[in-house]
């Protein structure tokens, strides 16, 4: 039986895919964090490093989008682990911020091309909702065990430990995309969607509040590990906080899939944004641990479960999935923004100035979700009056 989105050879091969190309989701505190205490790079440096990485994958995966329909898949998704893998074995061996600039570059238009193909894929299985909630929930397991040894891994062994290990996932992803990367079900009237030229407004404006909640995301999550270690909660303490995200992790793209039916996804897609900067402003203040270790544990599970409703939204008003080919555009648009700006404001006013601007970030989310619509089943006429 060949690999399909309905089966679950398919399915496996694109759980590791998406957990080797969202592993900026999982990995930017450890990321960051090593850059500046490993490779004394300042907040800024470090955090422009990051963003090199999710910039090429943005341009990557705005390219490869507009050509879902036109390229082989597996050959794309394959492809562009490997070139990943490869890249990040080379930033192993060196410490230089220039060749380390330029690799991350390299590796992030190598991983979006790979996840474009993943993500557009996923949006042509017959549910997407559920398999992007399936391939959510693979992401929480990998975000335990990465959280869990990768510190120890780079305290041991040193910062070159992190990049390879992160070789070590993108080949993994490369490998199981030659191997067995699915195909999704042709659907009825899909031909009809192919010569689609413009896609509607709501779907724009829900591409750009899940790129809003993305950068709140990214800016908060890359610096969410120095904030408990400069606040004196300690190495250990910190650690232990970020493997209780990874399990928390576990849990919300399972709910947004049991809950699919039984919440409204536009209400899901108001309430996101708010609950994201109440745990942001929190983090971003807090003296105490309880107070910064509570809304770090619960942070990126509300990304994850308001971006499932807002990706089963996005596969309904644009079938043909060029729109989800570029999730990790919408995604890392934002999230590469996140790094440097969130170094800046840590610089100039401290790690205050991080809730300030999650806050007006909110304020754009929700505006922009407001004005996304879940549409009418595909290829329902319209009521006459």
């Amino acid at each position: 039986m060949s690999a399909s989105t309905e089966n679950w050879a398919g399915r496996i091969v694109l759980m590791v895919a998406h957990c080797a190309g969202m592993v900026d989701l999982v990995a930017l505190p450890v990321w960051v964090g090593t850059l500046i205490s490993e490779y004394k790079f300042d907040p800024q440096h470090a955090g422009a490093l990051a963003t090199l990485f999710l910039l090429g994958a943005v341009v990557s995966s705005l390219y490869f989008a507009a050509r879902f329909n036109r390229v082989p898949a597996r050959l794309a998704a394959a492809s562009g682990f490997a070139i990943a893998a490869l890249a990040f074995v080379c930033a192993a061996f060196t410490s230089d911020f220039v060749a380390l600039a330029v690799l991350h570059a390299i590796a992030g238009a190598a991983a979006g091309c790979g996840l474009s193909f993943t993500h557009g894929t996923i949006g042509r299985a017959l549910n997407p909702h559920r398999l992007f909630a399936i391939v959510g929930m693979a992401l929480g397991v990998f975000a335990i065990v990465f959280l869990g040894a990768t510190p120890n891994l780079v305290a041991a062994f040193g910062g070159a430990t992190l990049f390879k290990v992160f070789g070590g996932v993108m080949a993994l992803a490369a490998v199981a995309s030659a191997i067995a990367f699915p195909t999704a079900p042709v659907r009825e009237a899909d031909h009809l969607l192919e010569d689609v030229s413009h896609l509607r407004p709501a779907v724009w404006f829900g591409v750009a509040g899940v790129s809003c909640m993305a950068l709140t995301q990214a800016m908060m999550f890359s610096f969410v590990q120095r904030i408990g270690i400069d606040r004196g909660f300690g190495t250990d303490a910190v650690t232990g906080v970020l493997i209780a995200l990874g399990f928390v992790n576990l849990f919300p793209a399972p709910l947004a899939a049991i809950f699919e039916k039984r919440l409204l996804a536009n209400v899901v897609l108001l309430a996101g944004p708010i609950v994201q900067v109440a745990l942001a402003v929190t983090m971003s203040i807090s003296g105490g641990f309880l107070a910064y270790a509570a809304p770090t544990v619960f942070f990126a599970a509300v990304m994850i479960f308001t971006h499932t409703f807002a990706f089963g939204v996005l596969s309904k008003l644009d079938p043909s999935s060029r729109a989800l080919a570029a999730t990790p555009a919408m995604l890392m648009v934002g999230a590469a923004i996140g790094p440097i700006l969130g170094g800046t404001l840590v610089q100039a006013f401290g790690y205050g100035g991080l809730g300030v601007a999650a806050l007006v970030i909110a304020i754009f989310a929700v505006g922009l979700f407001s004005r996304v619509h879940a549409p009418r089943p595909l290829m329902t006429a319209p009521k006459r009056a």
